[in-house]
């Protein structure tokens, strides 16, 4: 997934709400909080799955410009930069989750098994004609009814059907292999690093060296820092950076501490590093991200992106 010279990258913080399995947007708030056009790039924290029945636009997902029309679905794993640029007469609907969680109760009892399925539906952003894939559409259209319905049992169904459009997608991705050596290529390079990756996410928090993470994969530190680079877009140190800060959103949500603390929390050596790692991806400082999402009512977690700047 190349990324574009001197084209701007925000990273956009989503919060699933207390008691769900996923944070379901529907047009109307994500209009109202990024306009119309997507003009930079964007990534975020959780694997979205998105729904545009009808129209045409264009999709920037992994390194290349799709154009699209009529209805389709988009899938784009967490760190993936995408965005979207409407062109006519399109509505988008997006749902964001976390499949790790999925997978370990698809698949219990087989942690190895579980990691290969995690890498696998991760493993390349998807633009797919619903009608080529019926079955992922129903799943997702059925999924958004009971989201804005929220009848008896609606959580429930929800988290079934998440595991359902992830088990359709593992399909979609493993026939996409067979057919593209480059997407054989790029899952081979995401399951060397798992490994660090699952590390990082799990101890972020510490002071982590370059030298452990290729520790975990059992790889020499220049091989891994190649490896890492070529599958993930982006240094060890930098993703290390972003795991931390990602931390820091989630920790800024659910608890009043000095920032000073926080940042120890998080990992960073001190205040200034944390703030300036928080501006590098999210473009505001950690206390005006905190008042801003404050001001425009996502403390209750209904929808947890960060806000866009005035």
């Amino acid at each position: 997934m190349g990324r574009k010279k001197n084209t701007e990258l925000d990273f956009r913080f989503c919060e699933i709400p207390a008691g769900s399995s996923a944070l379901v947007l529907p047009e109307e708030p994500w209009e109202d909080a990024y306009g119309p056009h997507e003009e930079s790039l964007h990534f975020h924290n959780l694997f979205e799955l998105g729904c545009c029945r009808s129209g045409s636009g264009r999709l920037i997902l992994g390194g290349e410009e799709l154009p699209y029309e009529g209805a389709v679905l988009s899938a784009a794993p967490a760190n993936c930069p995408h965005s979207s640029l409407r062109e006519s007469g399109e509505a988008w609907e997006y749902v964001y989750f976390e499949p790790r969680e999925l997978i370990r109760e698809i698949f219990p009892d087989n942690p190895i098994h579980q990691e290969l399925m995690f890498v696998t539906a991760a493993n390349q952003p998807l633009l797919l004609r619903a009608e080529e894939h019926p079955e992922l559409a129903g799943y997702l259209e059925r999924l958004l009814w009971e989201s804005w319905e929220k009848r008896r049992y609606s959580q429930e169904l929800i988290r079934g059907l998440l595991k359902l459009c992830l088990l359709e997608l593992i399909r979609i991705q493993e026939g996409r292999k067979s057919l593209d050596p480059g997407a054989e290529r790029s899952h081979e390079l995401q399951l060397h690093i798992t490994p660090a990756l699952r590390y990082i996410e799990e101890h972020c928090d510490r002071n982590l060296r370059v030298s452990d993470l290729a520790r975990e994969c059992g790889l020499s530190e220049p091989h891994f820092r190649r490896l890492f680079a070529q599958s993930m877009n982006m240094p060890p140190l930098e993703y290390l950076n972003l795991a931390r800060v990602r931390l820091g959103c989630k920790l800024i949500s659910t608890k009043e501490i000095p920032m000073d603390l926080l940042a120890a929390e998080c990992g960073f050596s001190s205040t200034s590093a944390f703030t300036r790692n928080f501006k590098k991806f999210l473009g505001t400082t950690p206390y005006q991200w905190k008042l801003q999402r404050e001001r425009r009512g996502f403390g209750d977690g209904a929808i947890g992106f960060p806000p866009h700047q005035d």
